[in-house]
C-alpha cells in the first residue's frame, strides 16, 4: 500500500525541473514565468512550460493570469504544494548528512 502511494507521489515529482521549479517558488512565493526561466537558466521554454502544466494538472502549482497586454501570468505554490514543505526540508537535511567517502591512503 505505501509503495503505491509513494509511486503516485513520485510520479507528480519525477521530471528535471520539477522539483527545481518547487524550491524557487518554496523561496519566492510568486514568481511570473520569465523570473522562473531567468532562475533556471539550464530548462528550455518548452520544458519550462511543459513541467509548470504538469504541477498545475497535479494541484502542486496555481497558474494566475491577469487581463491585461502583454499578459501576465504568475505562479504560486497551492496550499496542498506548500504543505510539501517539511516533507522537502527534511529530505534535504537527510542528504546534507550524506556520509563523505574515506579518503584513500595515496599510493607509496
Amino acid at each position: 500500500m505505501a509503495a503505491t502511494g509513494v509511486e503516485a507521489a513520485f510520479r507528480m515529482l519525477e521530471g528535471r525541473w520539477k522539483m527545481v521549479i518547487i524550491f524557487h517558488l518554496f523561496d519566492r512565493e510568486v514568481l511570473r514565468f520569465s523570473e522562473l526561466e531567468r532562475a533556471i537558466p539550464g530548462v528550455s521554454q518548452k520544458m519550462l512550460i511543459q513541467q509548470l502544466r504538469d504541477l498545475e494538472r497535479d494541484g502542486i502549482v496555481e497558474r494566475v493570469v491577469y487581463p491585461q497586454v502583454p499578459p501576465k501570468v504568475e505562479y504560486r505554490l497551492t496550499p496542498w504544494g506548500q504543505a510539501m514543505c517539511p516533507a522537502l526540508d527534511a529530505l534535504l537535511e537527510w542528504a546534507a548528512q550524506r556520509p563523505q567517502p574515506e579518503a584513500s591512503p595515496p599510493p607509496g
